[in-house]
């Protein structure tokens, strides 16, 4: 029109070097409090314990119902930032009272600088202890997480979690029984308030096909806890929680809630 030139721009290339910019801004900010903080971790070589217990409405995991009414405990110890932790839930699986549910999870990992790196390994007491056959709805389960935290100051957290072995299958378009590798991907955040309180929210995702959505990649969960904690003791404690999990796709249950009384050792 009138002799004028008109650009061209292709929006998929802006979009994708705005985003290549983005993502190399979050590194670089995730990285300050890494190097800041790196001389002070490299300094603690103290031998670290902890332990408690709690009794649960419900079992919430990663926007899934995954049990009713239970009692659960851990008990960790840590040197140098490795670190062992062993957690078990006795429960039932429904209000009905009638079939419990046992399961022990055991982590091994590594601790430090806001990163944690760990292997997750999961017994539901349905089979062996040692068996890592596929199977759909019973078997161990072993996945690999890591996940950052920003700083104690920006207590945000990235983390991401893979199953890579054992119970985890899904049907493909060929009727084949195939290992998922289900992954969960989190942003969680937690405020400290007042008198005792803190406030904790995290948005989940799953990225593809698996045990968290059988169809695709979905917004997992959107989750908020508000917590109250009292000082018994220099180490001990107690605490309240309520929490309120939505997952948006879920076949049922997708508002999920969760009343939950604790007792801590750290």
């Amino acid at each position: 029109m009138g002799g004028s030139e008109c650009t061209v721009i292709d929006s998929r290339l802006v979009i994708r070097e705005l985003g290549s910019k983005v993502v190399a801004l979050m590194l670089c900010i995730g990285a300050l409090p890494f190097v800041n903080s790196a001389g002070a971790y490299a300094q603690k070589s103290e031998f670290t314990y902890g332990a408690q217990a709690r009794v649960q409405s419900a079992y919430l995991w990663r926007g899934l119902h995954a049990g009713g009414a239970n009692i659960q405990a851990s008990a960790n110890v840590g040197y140098y930032g490795m670190y062992a932790d062993l957690w078990w839930n006795v429960g039932v699986t429904d209000a009905t009272f009638k079939v419990f549910q046992p399961e022990v999870d055991i982590s091994i990992g590594f601790q430090r600088w806001g990163l944690n790196i760990f292997a997750l390994y999961i017994h539901n007491f349905n089979c062996g202890f040692f068996d890592f056959g596929n199977y759909a709805d019973k078997g161990n389960r072993l996945e690999l997480d890591i996940s950052y935290t920003l700083s104690d100051k920006i207590p945000l957290t990235f983390s991401w979690a893979t199953r890579v072995a054992a119970s985890d299958g899904v049907i493909n378009d060929k009727g084949e029984f195939v290992q998922a590798y289900s992954s969960y991907a989190q942003i969680s955040y937690i405020q400290a308030l007042r008198d005792g309180f803190s406030l904790y929210g995290a948005i989940g995702v799953t990225p593809w096909r698996g045990v968290y959505n059988p169809n695709g990649a979905a917004l997992q969960n959107i989750e908020v806890r508000l917590r109250k904690s009292w000082t018994v003791a220099e180490r001990c404690g107690l605490m309240l929680q309520g929490q309120l999990c939505v997952n948006p796709f879920a076949a049922t249950n997708v508002i999920l809630t969760n009343i939950t009384f604790g007792v801590y050792l750290k």
